[in-house]
């Protein structure tokens, strides 16, 4: 009982922490944006999507932690867990060092690759960035091993939380030094100081009050042969991931300059908010979804679980994808100013290929879960590939919008459709039932879509006022569509009964009022 709690607290959390992540974003992104200008904005972009490289050379372990570690727990073997988690100490402390290096070597080739593009004085800055950066990684991966730790035991009120004070705590801390003028460089030195202290405190949780132990005693080879084999598939992933949301950024460095940089990144930067709102209920079910296949769930289950996942995502991610279409221009024009318009064609070409994969994205937690990731693995590396192939070309001649469609071309051929064709024929999903049910409910948004547009048409001031009223006009619909013709009985009751608690809570705290009255 306990454990389902932390479930349903952590998936609660985990779309508060991802409201207050997009609500700090939205308030803070316009004024970073116009305190920093343009082309230092880009610049922090472009070094961020070069450090970020760095992050590749996780290879995947931390999903191992948690998922080994999930295993140990379900069969209660504390001795093998010990030995695992200092088994993995000894590995990210190495994978460190590996880090330092390769940060070094990019370090002194910064001028190599962005010479022709960038100025002296924002070569001067890469370079502190960038130095900043390496060490900052440099010490998160062996640091890192306690908030996989933290994960596997489920602890998700505490990670969560965690996650809400680092999106309050950053902005609040970065925005006086951008009103005195300072720019990029102290921006990260802030994000570094920021993410080293958090890691120390999932270290003392993890130790203090999980009780985690380390061994560095008698490693299991054999055990590390196959983390070395799980985690490979998971390590091309990563690169995958890297590829199709930093690589835009990279290539427009070397080609275009920081300007069109800054406006592919507020196009990364919506497409990754509109991504988190998906992950928020997935990101809790890597463990529930172990511990399943590990008790020999049947591919029925499995089915069930992946359409009742998916199903609520779809009504979460519809709403944001067809808003997005309706009010996105006016949106960006006014949060991010008129020089960032081009970002909405962008964003757009990358949201709605990756819609599918997000409201489907229990099935990799399962392709995980059962160690099957290598098909998946392969087929999007080599996608991937020919992505950054197109890329390069189309961003020469069309600058982002080149970048964007194809990164959007890549995630439909691999994410949509070849991907699908996986879980139906390598885990045994009930595809073609998931997709009804999808369909299903697409009828209505369909519908509650065509109102929005009438209204958009009709109301053709775009005003903060007018696209806020259009927006909450638009949401009224949209919740009423779905409410009766959208949902069924039981997504009902999921999504009435945290409002019938706030509600509760608030006429008791109301009721204590009237009494102390």
């Amino acid at each position: 009982m306990l454990r389902v709690n932390e479930l349903k607290a952590g998936s609660v959390l985990s779309y508060i922490s991802i409201f207050v992540t997009i609500l700090v974003g939205l308030l803070y992104t316009p004024i970073m944006l116009r305190l920093l200008g343009q082309a230092e904005y880009g610049l922090y972009s472009l070094i961020g999507s070069l450090a970020a490289y760095l992050t590749i050379l996780d290879l995947g372990l931390g999903n191992a932690i948690v998922r080994y570690n999930a295993r140990n727990r379900a069969i209660g073997d504390k001795a093998a867990e010990a030995s695992l988690n200092g088994m993995f100490l000894v590995l990210y402390s190495f994978i460190g060092l590996v880090t330092l290096i390769i940060g070094a070597i990019l370090y002194l080739n910064l001028g190599n690759m962005f010479g022709p593009s960038l100025s002296a004085l924002e070569l001067g800055k890469a370079r502190i960035m960038m130095a900043l950066l390496v060490f900052n990684f440099t010490v998160s991966f062996p640091l890192g091993i306690f908030g996989s730790l933290v994960q596997a035991y489920e602890k998700f009120i505490f990670i969560k939380v965690l996650a809400i004070i680092r999106s309050i705590l950053g902005p609040c801390i970065m925005l006086p030094f951008l009103y005195m003028g300072f720019g990029a460089v102290p921006m990260v030195v802030i994000n570094t100081s920021l993410n080293i202290l958090l890691l120390l405190i999932n270290m003392i949780y993890a130790i203090r009050v999980l009780n985690a132990r380390l061994s560095l005693k008698g490693f299991d080879y054999p055990l590390l042969a196959e983390i070395a084999g799980y985690s490979f598939f998971i390590f091309l992933r990563i690169i995958v991931d890297k590829v199709y949301w930093s690589t835009g950024q990279f290539i427009l460095g070397i080609v275009s300059g920081t300007v069109v940089v800054a406006i592919y990144s507020i196009a990364i930067q919506l497409s990754t908010m509109y991504m988190m709102f998906s992950t928020a209920i997935s990101g809790v079910l890597l463990p529930k979804v172990t511990m399943m296949v590990a008790k020999d769930a049947s591919s029925t289950d499995l089915s069930d679980l992946m359409i009742k996942i998916g199903r609520i995502q779809h009504v979460v991610m519809a709403y944001i994808i067809s808003g997005f279409i309706l009010f996105g221009y006016a949106f960006i024009i006014i949060w991010a100013g008129s020089n960032y318009s081009e970002a909405y064609y962008m964003a757009l070409l990358l949201m709605i290929p990756i819609t599918v994969p997000l409201i489907q994205n229990v099935g990799i937690a399962i392709l995980q879960a059962q160690n099957r990731m290598a098909f998946r693995s392969w087929l999007y590396l080599a996608i991937a590939v020919v992505n950054v192939l197109v890329s390069i070309p189309l961003a020469r001649i069309m600058g982002g919008l080149g970048c964007a469609i194809a990164t959007g071309a890549s995630l439909l051929i691999g994410n949509v459709f070849i991907i699908n064709i996986c879980y139906h024929r390598k885990i045994g999903l009930n595809i073609r039932l998931f997709w009804r049910n999808i369909a299903v409910m697409t009828l209505p948004v369909a519908g509650a879509f065509l109102c929005g547009y009438i209204i958009n048409s009709a109301i053709t001031q775009n005003s903060i006022a007018m696209v806020a009223l259009k927006i909450l006009i638009y949401s009224v619909i949209y919740v009423l569509v779905m409410w009766f013709f959208g949902i069924n009985a039981y997504e009902r009751e999921l999504f009435a009964s945290p409002a019938r608690k706030m509600a509760g809570i608030f006429g008791r705290s109301q009721l204590g009022v009237r009494v102390n009255d």
